[in-house]
């Protein structure tokens, strides 16, 4: 059956909202009302009891510092990357400019077993450290390693955003500060700064928020000494606690949702006040063997080499570690020890192939929800009507949640079963873990198709019209086809995104039947039956490296065949 005009869009709507209403808005729902009841009675005790005790406040406010540090270290590692690529033309440019939006789709966990590889007591900076006679360093449970792998997250995230900023300063407002006398440092203060100062705060705002509710990174490489409110919410859900978990993860919600608001308010301030500008030229990096000696070109050359070891080190140290033994020499017994416990037959055993397939099969099915969502946002997200703004804020609430807060939600009402009409009715194992990533994964979709929607050319739409097609055709014939790139963009984003999913599937997955690959390699970290290093975790974090690039780039390139 064909929908007729203006029936599409409330139909997709009321599907996403009841979907959303189901896996999301129920669940985490119930976490929130915890905070506020007890045995179905209001009440402020479970809330009055957390916000009284010492405990919580020295673990808020440790939360609230290491985001603090870990938004300045990211300002500090992303900023000269902007400058480089918004001020310099070299080869590569464009290449390097794409792949800063790569760690997005990196498992966190994945990351963090790399940077116990590199920085670990037999990781490969003391391996190097040893070579010539120095170390060894231990970094791993300490603050400086939880900052550093934040940076690897978000100082992409301040380089994006400051390099766009950059590029669109007006280059008259520069040349006339020059021209009325001011030195190249007061008109970038006086000009160019004011410019910058936008995306800088809104980056900043971001990365505080994001690693205010990381968790598989401080996880892994803080654990319970220096635990932050996600990991502490996670102990209290493995001790069974769920009533204490529930109303931290109320309370974490009301504030991570308070700063997306500011965020958003602040996005939209800027939105409105942006400008057109047709930008300066860039600068070649390379002008002669004198730029070599350049005293600024000499410290952006030392700044790449700093970020190659930053963003490259932790990856190359987990698939170098996978294969070397503690003493430097070669060997495939990590590899064997996964082949030995896929044909082991032991209870309990989480077994590598079933938690690929797993994965696989999750981001499939999580592609298949989410495409559909992401699409029926960003369509609400582009028509001007009434309560637009509204509806696209409650189909994109999820962005303010953490995994955690919602496996949470999924664990209490899905998982343990809802009385429903007299019938109880039960979420589990996969189809639990497939409507947790599509939740996660869709903001994605609309992140990407949004933009694409927003720019067509509303006469095409129009013309359409004029010529008998009605609302639904023209969008289907007309807008989505003009958006395919960004479909695939966000259909590559969602499929990443489920396959590194953590947060939620770590609470979700029963036993060892539903695992995926980052629970496999979480459950291998704490495997030292092969010797003092992560060997067993580095060999499965390099099946999921592997698997998680093959994926993205499987799904661009059958996506761009499509297109073409």
């Amino acid at each position: 059956m064909v929908l007729r005009d203006g029936r599409a869009l409330p139909v997709g709507v009321a599907a996403t909202l009841a979907t959303l209403v189901v896996v999301f808005y129920y669940p985490v729902g119930s976490v929130l009302a915890s905070a506020v009841s007890d045995a179905g009675r209001p009440t402020l005790a479970p809330l009055v009891s957390v916000l009284g005790d010492p405990f919580y406040h020295d673990l808020f406010a440790f939360t609230a510092y290491q985001a603090l540090l870990s938004t300045v270290a990211s300002v500090v590692v992303g900023l000269p990357g902007a400058y480089l690529l918004a001020r310099f033309e070299f080869p590569g440019r464009r290449f390097l400019r794409s792949v800063t939006i790569l760690p997005f789709v990196l498992p966190s966990i994945m990351v963090a077993v790399g940077f116990l590889a590199m920085f670990g007591r037999t990781g490969l900076v003391n391996d190097v450290l040893a070579v010539v006679g120095l170390g060894p360093v231990e970094l791993t449970f300490t603050l400086e390693i939880i900052v550093l792998a934040h940076a690897f997250y978000n100082a992409p995230l301040v380089t994006r955003l400051v390099t766009a900023a950059w590029e669109s300063v007006d280059p008259a407002r520069v040349e006339t500060a020059r021209t009325l006398g001011a030195t190249p440092l007061r008109a970038f203060r006086d000009v160019t700064l004011p410019q910058l100062l936008p995306a800088l705060l809104t980056a900043s705002v971001l990365t505080f928020i994001f690693t205010f509710m990381s968790f598989p990174i401080v996880l892994a490489l803080g654990g319970l000494q220096l635990s932050t409110v996600e990991v502490w919410l996670f102990a209290r859900v493995q001790s069974l606690d769920l009533a204490e978990a529930a109303t931290l993860g109320a309370i974490e919600t009301a504030l991570s949702l308070g700063l997306i608001y500011v965020y958003l308010r602040f996005e939209a301030t800027q939105l409105n006040a942006r400008g057109e500008s047709r930008g300066r030229a860039r600068t070649p990096l390379f002008a002669g063997w004198r730029s070599l000696v350049d005293p600024k070109r000499l410290a952006l050359f030392a700044y790449v080499g700093a970020a190659l070891v930053l963003f490259v080190g932790p990856l190359v140290s987990l698939v170098v570690e996978s294969v070397t033994t503690p003493d430097g020499a070669l060997t495939l017994r990590y590899y064997e020890f996964l082949l030995a416990q896929q044909a082991s037959t032991a209870a309990g055993t989480t077994r590598p192939l079933p938690a690929i397939t797993n994965s696989l099969l999750f981001g499939a099915g999580a592609l298949l929800l989410a495409l559909p969502m992401g699409v029926v946002v960003s369509v609400v997200a582009t028509r001007e009507r009434r309560g637009s703004r509204l509806w696209e804020a409650l189909l994109t609430a999820p962005l303010a949640v953490s995994g955690i807060v919602l496996g949470l939600g999924m664990l209490r009402t899905l998982v343990f079963g809802t009385t429903l009409f007299g019938y109880r009715i039960t979420v589990t194992g996969p189809v639990a873990i497939v409507a947790a990533h599509a939740v996660a994964a869709y903001p994605f979709v609309s992140r990407n198709v949004t933009p694409a929607l927003g720019s067509i050319d509303d006469r095409l739409v129009d013309a359409a019209r004029a010529l008998g097609a009605d609302r639904t055709t023209a969008l289907v014939d007309i807008e989505l086809p003009l958006v395919v790139p960004a479909l695939i963009a966000g259909a590559a984003f969602a499929f990443a995104i489920s396959v590194g999913e953590f947060d939620s599937t770590v609470l979700l997955a029963e036993g060892v039947d539903s695992a995926t690959m980052p629970v496999a390699l979480e459950r291998y970290t704490g495997n030292r039956s092969l010797g003092p290093n992560l060997g067993p975790a580095t060999a499965m974090g390099t099946v999921l490296l592997a698997v998680t690039t093959v994926s993205f780039v499987l799904i661009d390139r059958v996506g761009t065949g499509w297109n073409q």
